[in-house]
């Protein structure tokens, strides 16, 4: 009898072939492009219908109104009340949802094949007839205002809201949440959601995209015949500031006296998702800190037992969102943490990824692609994306091996191009009394102390 030698790290297999499903097209009356992926393995179908209605559309007077819009969109219809609505998706098995972004907003559903057209009947009636009940609205401002009340006492959410500003100008959409901020969304009442969705929900620049166990012909004619007579185009986009506040390292710390962990974010602006680079870019971020065996990790978990984790990422938007990196750690290993992150970014911007990383990272990513497009949700939601970035009809079908022909060279310039140390704020919520000398030992720039708002 054989035993298994625990000893032995298992040797990785071969990478399986795979294959994304072909996409098929068709203009709808409205002017919406139907998008369609078939997938007869299971008589489901998941819909996104999307439109050009992102929180990007709007000034600061006005933030978190397109996403508090889409998320009153289930309250009710000018033909049923909220209710009705949830009793009539709940009669055919349906579910439907609503998520609202910075490039737009998309309603998503999910059915079996043999009550799309119920269901979608439904979907065009939230889409185009909504009611916004002044009760529902005040409900979910209401929500929205404890929420953002209760961000503003945990550090993560502290630093994830202030870094903001850090690093865009002021009046940039991208300087604050895209939930809005409490004097905003305090303002925000029904007439207000009637008047953006009349503005702003309209066909043009938006898309469907529909994938399971249905065909073109038959999706067409149910799309189009429930959508008939919607018509318009909603604003042009505007043009979003991206410009960085400065670009010079400092470093902010938001007072939090008595805290015993710090909450560490470091980043500038980043690129856009059509930044030409964006493929070896994945990649050497991969290497530095989207991955558990990032050097991020390596050193500040590993290592230094800083942190139970640490994190970097891209935002990336139509415009260049921002370049992050996150941790949460004890006070007293504040500075040497901020040390260790600014070292390893640093080095790898400068030196580039090894071949070993290069690899491990290249396989991860493409070994990993195929797990997230599994099921008809998955797959209609990366089409989607495909269509708000206007990327290649071929972008996924190609995605693997793009990936795999990352090289050493390519990845080091994309983060060299991507990714700049000397320009990072580092933001800190902590302990000023505990922190600021030790960072300011550090040399990376300015120390500046700011008071938290009231309630924060």
């Amino acid at each position: 009898m054989s035993h298994l030698d625990r000893s032995m790290i298992p040797a990785s297999g071969e990478m399986r072939d795979f294959e994304f499903p072909p996409i098929a097209k068709k203009d709808l009356d409205c002017g919406l492009a139907l998008h369609l992926v078939q997938q007869p393995r299971l008589p489901v179908v998941s819909v996104r219908l999307f439109i050009d209605a992102g929180e990007d559309t709007l000034d600061h007077a006005q933030a978190g109104l397109s996403v508090l819009t889409g998320d009153a969109l289930l309250g009710g219809t000018l033909d049923r009340s909220g209710i009705e609505l949830a009793e009539a998706l709940e009669s055919i098995g349906a579910d439907l949802g609503v998520v609202t972004g910075w490039d737009a907003t998309t309603v998503h559903l999910s059915c079996l094949a043999d009550r799309l057209d119920e269901a979608f009947a439904l979907v065009a009636e939230v889409v185009r007839r909504p009611r916004f009940p002044d009760e529902e609205v005040e409900r979910i401002r209401d929500q929205r205002l404890a929420s953002l009340q209760q961000r503003a006492m945990e550090p993560s959410g502290i630093a994830a809201d202030r870094i903001l500003p850090c690093i865009f100008r002021e009046g940039s959409p991208y300087s604050r949440p895209s939930m809005g901020t409490r004097d905003s969304v305090g303002r925000i009442d029904s007439e207000a959601t009637r008047a953006y969705a009349a503005e702003f929900y309209k066909p043009v620049r938006g898309g469907l995209v529909v994938a399971g166990d249905v065909d073109l012909a038959e999706v067409g004619e149910i799309a189009n015949r429930h959508l008939s007579g919607w018509s318009g185009a909603p604003p042009p986009r505007r043009e979003v500031d991206t410009r960085p506040r400065q670009t010079e390292g400092r470093i902010v710390v938001v007072s939090r006296p008595g805290s015993v962990q710090s909450e560490i974010r470091i980043g500038h602006v980043g690129v856009s998702r059509s930044f030409p680079g964006y493929f070896p870019l994945r990649v050497f971020n991969t290497v530095l800190g989207g991955a558990f065996t990032s050097r991020l990790n390596l050193n500040l978990r590993e290592e230094n037992g800083f942190t139970y984790g640490v994190r970097s990422q891209f935002g990336f938007r139509r415009h260049a969102g921002m370049w992050v990196v996150g941790a949460a750690v004890g006070t007293e290993v504040t500075a040497p943490a901020v040390r260790e992150a600014m070292a390893e970014i640093t080095k790898l911007v400068r030196e580039g990824p090894t071949d070993d990383e290069l690899e491990a990272a290249r396989d991860f990513l493409a070994g990993v692609f195929p797990l997230g497009v599994e099921t008809t949700g998955q797959l209609a939601s990366k089409v989607e994306s495909m269509l708000v970035h206007d990327l290649a009809p071929d972008y996924y079908a190609t995605y693997r091996d793009r990936i795999r022909e990352v090289t050493r060279e390519s990845a080091t310039s994309a983060g060299q191009d991507a990714i700049r140390p000397a320009e990072a704020t580092i933001l800190v919520v902590g302990d000023p009394d505990e922190v600021v000398a030790p960072l300011e030992a550090l040399e990376l720039g300015e120390v500046e102390v700011v008071e938290l708002e009231q309630g924060g």
